[in-house]
């Protein structure tokens, strides 16, 4: 079998996981389900609350095939547990007679426990600091040794790769399809620039740094889902929880980072890196949409995607970006 039908015949298997079978692989390793179960919202991976016997619950992720090795799963729960070892309220995978990775037929998942706490309050003075004090703490471990199986956030992985897939698989509309080459090369080149005047430390990151990560309880943070774990700039974990205008960003960073620096310390070097890495962002996203589209999951959960519409506002946030690049970037 060539290794994109046995890719497709993967994919269709992760898109048919259903409950029946969920339920088995939770007991395949030795928990007593009570049948009850929750889809939780997750896009990338398929991930429930399963109910268990004893009135408790945990949560299941089954990994989308293909986008991580084993080892780069394993790599990504190693760095939670040694985050929870140091009393960084990550939230790592169970450890199940030596493992967090299993398998079940063609599914590989990993257990959770289950958290329960609310969304963060970014205008909470103290909550600011409890997670700028966290961050600092997880990129202290982060900087003393690199990933060896997940992949560092460059301009190449986050953005060439992007263009190049939306470019090669015709899903720009003809007639903006040169528009959107014109644009996205200049701004990679931007980018690029940008990431070279910087050369910023390369460390071990959460990835995905954003208010939907953290729930909030008891006065502190659970720090969740470190899927998207890989090597980059501190940064990277930091300008997502900055919002409003210029006045508030710069109020909420300086929060952020006098906490942060006392576990950690930042080069403000790469706070000209927030804009580039936002755009990054962008461009990352239209073709993570993409590239899952065959996904019935995707098609359900974003039903305006590939429209033409979609595009031209793509093409005209792309543009914003493109002006916000000139502008001085926030000072700390």
């Amino acid at each position: 079998m060539s290794s994109s039908n046995l890719r497709s015949q993967t994919n269709t298997s992760f898109y048919d996981l259903g409950p029946e079978q969920v339920l088995q692989a939770v007991e395949s390793v030795g928990f007593a389900c009570s049948g009850h179960q929750l889809a939780l919202n997750s896009y990338e991976n398929r991930v429930s609350q399963i109910g268990l016997d004893d009135g408790s619950s945990i949560v299941a992720k089954f990994y989308r095939p293909t986008r991580w090795s084993d080892a780069a799963i394993i790599e990504e729960h190693q760095f939670t547990l040694e985050l929870e070892a140091l009393d960084i309220p990550a939230v790592p995978p169970l450890l199940i007679d030596g493992d967090t990775l299993f398998y079940f037929g063609a599914h590989r998942f990993s257990l959770y426990p289950l958290k329960a706490g609310r969304a963060p309050d970014l205008e909470h003075r103290a909550h600011l600091q409890q997670l700028g004090r966290y961050i600092g703490r997880i990129h202290g471990l982060g900087a003393t040794a690199d990933f060896q199986y997940r992949p560092a956030l460059t301009v190449h992985t986050f953005g060439d790769d992007a263009y190049e897939f939306l470019m090669e698989h015709g899903f720009i509309p003809a007639e903006l399809e040169r528009a959107y080459e014109r644009l996205a090369e200049d701004l990679l080149d931007m980018v690029e620039a940008r990431f070279k005047v910087v050369d910023p430390q390369q460390i071990r990151l959460h990835g995905d740094g954003h208010p939907g990560n953290i729930l909030w309880k008891d006065n502190s943070p659970y720090i969740l889902d470190f899927d998207d774990a890989r090597m980059g700039p501190a940064v990277q974990d930091l300008w997502m929880f900055l919002s409003g205008d210029r006045t508030q960003m710069t109020a909420t960073l300086d929060t952020l980072l006098t906490a942060y620096s006392q576990f950690h310390d930042f080069d403000c070097r790469e706070l000209s890196l927030i804009e580039p890495l936002r755009t990054l962002r962008i461009m990352h996203h239209a073709a993570w949409l993409a590239e899952r589209w065959s996904d019935p999951a995707f098609k359900r959960a974003f039903p305006w995607f590939n429209s033409q519409q979609y595009w031209e506002e793509h093409i005209l946030t792309l543009k914003e970006q493109a002006a916000a690049m000139q502008e001085e970037p926030l000072a700390w």
